[in-house]
């Protein structure tokens, strides 16, 4: 997810009770809710240095009691700071700093499962298990969440102020109720957008993707054999999906709209498995390729036709696209600019001269 909606996130979990429990629980949890995304660091190193290590480490159960004894470090090192300042500091909760520690750890954790749910994945048993893991099931910014968490937040300081306006007491730690009534609320939207993919699925599992009929149909049944199913959500909608069909000789992509039960293909979302190239075998082997690789569950790398421009005259360009991005949608026009692309670019003896990232080149 984007970084403001972690941030709401922890915010929330204070407010909902937490905050009680231990001094200075609001701003670890809310510093510890967006921490794994420092290794946004990386991008000192590059595009494609900051690919290959994003949602690394930082973003697995190994790493996050490393980051949770930094968060509960740096506050112990403030509130020594204030009781240098100060003879005495004043907390609205007792200072406890196992129940801190713990706080940061859901906080920290909070990060994990709301990054699991969109479809770029995440580690988080890495280094023992390198495989990604994604539940697909909310877009990466969900305006529907986001609306969630900030009305929480907001509508008590508004109320607050109408409060004092009539003169009423100010109550501490407010908003429990706005706080839990939000998380309930994102708890339910995964359980409900879970069960359409569902659907989705078995609607797709009930179709014929026989494409050109080039594929491998079934002896018994005549169609085509699916190998595996890939789908992404869309914002706000939770009835709209976008689906990959992988069979033995090409990818279909499909539009499925599980309200009205209806699949939707089109001739130019076919696309056929492209030849293993020396062009791409050795742009397979790259960083870039090599990290692209790992990540992508429906990769589709191209040895794209070489220029006539006599400036690039013996230049072959290879680019690496995910079909799990590749539709559009109000913040993503995936089919002319697909997000998470990158391209290695040979010279005529077959050596990399150029690397990008999203048009981002590598020094």
């Amino acid at each position: 997810m984007e970084p403001i909606t972690h941030l709401m996130t922890g915010a929330c979990l204070a407010r909902a009770g937490f905050n009680r429990k231990a001094a200075y629980a609001t701003v670890a949890m809310i510093l510890a809710s967006e921490l794994p995304d420092i290794d946004v660091l990386w991008s000192v190193g590059g595009p494609v240095a900051a690919f290959q290590h994003h949602r690394g480490w930082t973003h697995t159960f190994l790493g996050i009691p490393l980051e949770a004894a930094a968060v509960v470090g740096m506050v112990w090192l403030w509130h020594r700071w204030r009781l240098k300042r100060a003879k005495e500091v004043k907390t609205a909760a007792p200072v406890r700093w196992g129940w801190l520690f713990g706080l940061v750890l859901l906080a920290l954790g909070s990060h994990l499962l709301l990054d699991w749910t969109n479809n770029y994945g995440l580690r988080p048993f890495f280094p023992f298990d390198p495989r990604w893991y994604a539940g697909s099931i909310v877009f990466i910014f969900e305006p529907v969440i986001f609306v969630l968490l900030l009305g929480a937040l907001v509508a008590p300081a508004l109320f607050g102020l109408i409060g004092s306006e009539v003169g009423a007491r100010r109550t501490p730690f407010r908003g429990r109720g706005w706080a839990i009534a939000a998380l309930l609320g994102v708890v339910t939207l995964w359980g409900w957008r879970g069960a359409e993919k569902a659907k989705a699925l078995q609607l797709v599992q009930a179709g014929d993707f026989s494409g050109a009929g080039m594929g491998t149909a079934d002896a018994d049944t005549g169609r085509v054999q699916v190998m595996r199913l890939g789908v992404s959500p869309h914002p706000i909608t939770p009835f709209q999906w976008h689906v990959i069909v992988e069979t033995p000789m090409y990818y279909q992509l499909a539009q499925v709209d599980t309200l009205s039960g209806t699949v939707t293909t089109a001739k130019g979302d076919l696309f056929y498995k492209p030849p293993t190239t020396i062009a791409t075998l050795i742009a397979k082997r790259s960083r870039l390729g090599e990290a692209y690789l790992d990540w992508s569950q429906f990769p589709l790398v191209q040895e794209a036709a070489r220029s006539t421009d006599p400036e690039d005259a013996g230049l072959t360009t290879v680019t690496f696209r995910d079909l799990r991005f590749l539709y559009d949608v109000p913040l993503m026009k995936g089919r002319t600019n697909t997000p998470l692309s990158g391209m290695v670019t040979l010279n005529a003896e077959r050596k990399i001269v150029n690397m990008e990232m999203d048009g981002h080149e590598q020094k």
